[in-house]
């Protein structure tokens, strides 16, 4: 636990390096904390948050800069700060003037985010995970191939190809279909590949047999059903001044896979990870700022920026948060 005094000379040394990029001297910890010390105590103080590695010094005689840990300290202690009214119009108009569809509005969202921050910004749609299920489909192919088509109470239809373990007889497939039927029309698909909804105990062993195997199918359904949409690339030559960085990051978001991991498994509210807690690289200068959005009962999504370590955190969270507070409200009326 920092005292009170290392705690606001580590918070100023953090938002000073946010602000300039620049290795911040004790002079300026100084003059900008308006702490009344001595400049022979702030050095003490930054030489003892070097100790406990919150902070680096790159070379002797430079200043500091703040480490990984020194940033999570910050955003765990920091306040997001407000938006600026025009900010906060521009987010109002953009959804009460929006009236395609579903994606073009997820698509355009990510694009304001992105020019509202700064920064990239990435987001992965709602999928079919709490959708419920109007129709299923069984369609025999060849001895060991089936045809799974699956009509979601949204009116999207998906196909994909089921490949058996064994082949299975045209009464044990009708009987499968039947069987998914009372199933999805019991629970939503995540219930279902929960686990938490099974079919009825009254089905044939062999005919479960085939249920489980089209249901392994719908989970690949469900898994290749989120769009991933990334925008403000162009704005990675302004905030990250490594090159070598900058490959990497643009071969991650190439990547839906990756992105998918960037924004998977967020908790309630706005989350933050930083460096290597994204476990993909220690030396990756990198960090996301993410929280989820909700499609009335049907689906959930996650949105994201990203940017460097040194990112402007307290109004990165509070534009995340409000374009997302004002997606759901949009969502809701679609």
């Amino acid at each position: 636990m920092l005292s009170e005094r290392k705690a606001h000379i580590l918070r100023t040394l953090v938002e000073e390096y946010i602000r300039t990029g620049e290795p911040v001297s004790s002079r300026t910890v100084l003059e900008a904390s308006h702490l009344d010390v001595s400049s022979a105590t702030v050095r003490n103080d930054l030489a003892a948050l070097e100790l406990e590695g919150l902070v680096a010094q790159p070379h002797t005689s430079s200043g500091r800069i703040p480490t990984g840990s020194a940033y999570r300290y910050y955003v765990d202690n920091c306040v997001p700060t407000r938006l600026r009214s025009h900010t906060r119009i521009r987010i109002q108009t953009f959804f009460s003037s929006f009236h395609q569809g579903l994606s073009s509005l997820l698509k355009s969202t990510t694009e304001l985010l992105s020019d509202i921050t700064h920064y990239p910004a990435v987001m992965v749609g709602p999928g079919v995970a709490l959708e419920r299920v109007r129709g299923v489909h069984l369609v025999p192919l060849a001895p060991q191939v089936l045809l799974l088509v699956v009509i979601f109470d949204r009116g999207r239809v998906t196909q994909e190809m089921v490949r058996l373990e064994r082949s299975f007889d045209p009464g044990e497939v009708m009987d499968a279909e039947r069987a998914l039927a009372e199933l999805f029309d019991a629970a939503t698909v995540d219930e279902i590949l929960a686990g938490t909804a099974t079919a009825s105990s009254n089905v044939r062993t062999s005919v479960l047999e085939l249920v489980g195997e089209v249901i392994e199918a719908v989970g690949r359904i469900e898994r290749g059903s989120r769009e991933v949409y990334v925008s403000g690339t162009a704005q990675m030559t302004n905030v990250w001044e490594d090159l070598a960085a900058i490959r990497s990051i643009l071969e991650l978001l190439e990547r839906d896979a990756m992105v998918l991991s960037i924004l998977a498994d967020r908790p309630e509210g706005t989350g933050i990870r930083i460096g290597n807690e994204l476990e993909m690289g220690d030396d990756l200068n990198l960090a996301v700022v993410s929280t989820r959005f909700k499609l009335g009962q049907g689906g959930e999504g996650s949105v994201g920026v990203i940017g460097p370590m040194r990112m402007d955190y307290r109004r990165t969270i509070s534009a995340v948060e409000e374009v997302v507070e004002t997606l759901e409200e949009s969502l809701g009326s679609l």
